[in-house]
């Protein structure tokens, strides 16, 4: 179980790193990511991302509970500081094949895409939260100990009648 958050885990680290990698190379001024970051940084537009969550067979109603318990209120308390505007979830009504089954997609729009990606540090808030670390992060480590995939997924709404 541990080393399927161990994969996850490495799979994050080896994106970042190649993420920070092209951008470190990429030209600084008036290139690509210039106008790129800008677009991101700049921008007072709304900014969401789905959070896709697979769960073990039989394990989905534990990852809800642990969800609901442990990261929810995490995610709420975010939403008062005006960090996120909405946080929603689903489930898919019907089932699809193994290989695109998702449990339950978190959406989350944040107030912008800085505040999206500004690696905010939450241990205070939790620690105020969650005073017992210990049950704490044991909860925690299971929630993604039951997990067989996750994914997260920037979206933006296409205007379709704009030319």
């Amino acid at each position: 179980m541990i080393f399927e958050y161990q994969k996850h885990f490495a799979r994050a680290l080896a994106i970042a790193t190649v993420s920070v990698i092209l951008l470190a190379g990429a030209p600084q001024g008036g290139g690509a990511r210039s106008a790129a970051m800008q677009g991101m940084e700049g921008s007072a537009q709304p900014f969401a991302i789905e959070y896709y969550y697979k769960a073990k067979w039989g394990h989905a109603e534990e990852f809800l509970a642990l969800f609901k318990k442990n990261h929810y209120p995490v995610l709420k308390k975010e939403m008062e500081l005006g960090r996120m505007l909405k946080v929603t979830m689903a489930v898919p009504r019907y089932h699809t094949t193994e290989d695109g089954r998702w449990d339950y997609r978190v959406t989350i729009v944040f107030k912008n895409a800085a505040i999206a990606n500004d690696n905010f540090d939450s241990s205070a808030m939790i620690k105020q939260l969650y005073p017992d670390q210990e049950t704490y992060k044991k909860e925690e480590q299971r929630r993604f100990e039951i997990l067989e995939a996750h994914w997260d997924l920037p979206i933006k709404d296409l205007e379709l009648d704009a030319r």
